[in-house]
């Protein structure tokens, strides 16, 4: 549904009204600040009893993030909003819009003086190919023919193109088919670029942040029209035709207004896996937010329409009211158990599996847990949870174990006290699965799934054995909260587990026959980033080589035997970009490095929930040869 422009007026007046949160406006704030600023200063008047000809929450998420500012800035409530910063106008329109301001099309190809002079289709779904999290089984390792990069050749890399992102930070992640790079920002575009130049092909804007990462295959099996898929975070899944950018179908996934898509679809057979989350964990810091009622999802659409075939939530059981809080406000659950993570597709088993996240409300059995369902059906197979009673959201204390017991409740200016009541009694760590799992095969050839939690405590599950733990190892260097150690994910070849610590600042290796630390290699963080330090973006692999970006933006590749550094390059500066838009790297994070075809891509500038440092590029390295 979308409001009529008075609405949106109605909308600036009332918050104005409410009086401005004056909170910092620097770029570098998470991705949760926008909840903050609605919290304070709107939910009063547009939250769950809407005060008369107020628009609804709801409907203030369908207005683009120009509007909404327009409505703030420029329209008939101008004078009313004199006293707010335009950095606090900027954030609130772009968090309820769902996307950065563009009201110019600056990230438009269009605009762009780098376009392609030609267009040759995407179809050779065999060319050399890094596809959302990688292959199927997530193992984030490029074998020797398809990553057309060796070992030896890693310590020649050379900065080949940079592509800058107009007025746009936040980048997720880099797929690569047929000689393209699909990526996008948070300006809501989706690019698809030449990988060897970078130059343009084109550029869609969705109607709000693609946090996903692009998914490319065929529209049906056999078809020749290929499509990229994806989903926002507003909890919609997109297909675009692969060579031109074409819309051909974009579908809700689930009518949660805080539901969003962060872990990449998954195509098989036809067939689109799509993940929820929720923004729901944290929106719940609010007073008046009635927590809570949102469920993790995992959905099955025909990739060919976009038409649901079956849909599953991870909680079966739909959230119920409980009680009224102290505020008078609606306590309800369970709830919680979203999909932050990529699904592994076993096509064996005919199974896919995937981590779930945290309870907000009251206790759910299946959240902090491995799932598996049937990939045909959407039957819930078994689930394997790594932490019970692991009951956190926003508006509460998290309680860490080995860290002293939390006292009071949040509380940010101008924000009423929070309802005790709506925490548990103990609070837990926010130790959920964040990390993508990776399906693995054992020396003694059986199959095993890799996961971690956020508290760094590496498993290998059985999949034949409903879950059963064959071996688990902890590599933790630090004690955390939500944050994490580790955070979006692992790799994995036919040795090794990998991963990146974000507390520990480091690298590490595990046996996969048995989970034993093979090695540890701690990382030099440079100064002027000493803020910034840890691992939280996935790790990638080649035969010899493992390769990690840094919160402090550094890109490094090291030996896979041994940890020893083969070559680092420094991401966190200025670059002169292919499409003439000024650009800077900041913090490496979510899909972390991607490598094809002979070369090394990855995105500088992600903020997140670990408040990086923010940046605008796209890099591309490929080895530097001499010249006789």
């Amino acid at each position: 549904m979308t409001t009529s422009r008075l609405a949106g007026k109605r909308f600036a007046a009332l918050c104005i009204a409410l009086g401005a949160w004056q909170a910092s406006a620097q770029v570098h704030l998470s991705e949760s600040t926008g909840v903050n600023l609605f919290a304070a200063n709107c939910r009063t008047c547009h939250g769950p009893n809407p005060v008369e000809h107020a628009p609804t929450e709801a409907s203030i998420r369908e207005m683009p993030p120009e509007r909404i500012y327009e409505a703030i800035t420029t329209g008939v409530m101008k004078n009313m909003a004199a006293s707010l910063s335009d950095a606090d106008k900027r954030l609130l329109a772009e968090f309820m819009g769902g996307r950065k301001l563009d009201s110019a099309d600056a990230g438009d190809a269009r605009h762009m003086p780098n376009a392609c002079a030609q267009h040759p289709p995407v179809k050779d779904m065999n060319a050399p190919l890094w596809n959302g999290w990688g292959d199927l089984s997530n193992t984030r390792f490029q074998s020797a023919q398809a990553a057309g990069l060796s070992a030896g050749q890693v310590s020649r890399l050379k900065l080949k193109w940079a592509f800058g992102f107009p007025d746009a930070t936040a980048l997720y992640g880099e797929t690569v088919a047929d000689g393209r790079v699909f990526v996008s920002s948070n300006a809501g575009y989706v690019y698809s670029l030449d990988a060897e130049t970078g130059c343009v092909h084109w550029s869609f804007h969705s109607a709000a942040v693609v946090r996903s990462g692009v998914t490319v295959g065929p529209m049906k099996p056999g078809s020749s029209r290929i499509a990229a898929f994806f989903g926002d975070i507003r909890g919609n899944a997109y297909a675009l035709d692969a060579s031109s950018g074409e819309l051909l179908w974009k579908a809700p996934v689930d009518s949660h207004p805080l539901s969003r898509v962060t872990g990449n679809p998954r195509l098989f057979d036809g067939r689109l896996y799509v993940p929820l989350a929720s923004l729901e964990e944290d929106e719940s810091r609010s007073p008046t937010y009635v927590c809570c009622t949102f469920r993790g999802v995992i959905a099955a659409l025909d990739a060919s329409t976009g038409h649901e075939i079956w849909k599953t939530y991870t909680i079966p059981g739909q959230p119920k009211f409980i009680k009224k809080n102290s505020a008078g406000i609606d306590y309800m659950g369970p709830s919680g158990a979203g999909v932050w993570t990529t699904p592994i597709v076993d096509a064996k088993r005919r199974a896919l599996y995937f981590g779930t996240g945290n309870s907000f409300s009251e206790p759910a059995i299946t959240s902090d847990s491995i799932m598996a369902v049937d990939m045909d059906t959407g039957k819930i197979l078994w689930w394997k949870q790594a932490r019970p009673n692991d009951i956190w959201h926003g508006g509460c204390v998290q309680s860490v174990p080995g860290r002293p017991a939390p006292s009071g409740f949040p509380r940010r200016p101008n924000q009423t006290p929070y309802p005790k009541d709506n925490c548990v009694e103990k609070t837990g760590p926010d130790w959920d699965y964040a990390a993508s799992p990776n399906l693995a095969t054992l020396p003694d050839g059986r199959t095993v799934i890799i996961a971690s939690p956020k508290q760094a405590v590496v498993r290998a599950l059985d999949p034949d054995n409903k879950g059963a733990s064959i071996w688990e190892q902890d590599v933790a260097r630090g004690i955390g909260g939500g944050a994490g150690e580790i955070v979006f994910g692992g790799a994995v070849d036919r040795q090794y587990a990998y991963f990146g610590l974000q507390l520990g600042n480091g690298l590490v290796a595990l046996r996969l026959s048995d989970g034993v630390e093979q090695w540890f290699t701690p990382l030099k963080t440079p100064d002027a980033m000493q803020q910034h330090r840890g691992v939280v973006a996935a790790v990638s692999v080649i035969p010899g080589v493992m390769f990690s970006g840094g919160m402090d933006g550094m890109l490094r590749a090291v030996s896979t035997g041994n940890g020893q550094l083969l070559w680092e390059f420094d991401t966190a500066r200025e670059f002169q970009t292919v499409n003439n838009v000024p650009a800077k790297g900041g913090s490496i994070g979510a899909g972390g490095p991607t490598v094809a075809d002979g070369m090394l891509f990855v995105g500088s500038g992600y903020v997140g929930f670990q408040n990086g440092v923010p940046g605008n590029v796209l890099l591309a390295f490929a080895p530097a040869f001499s010249v006789e």
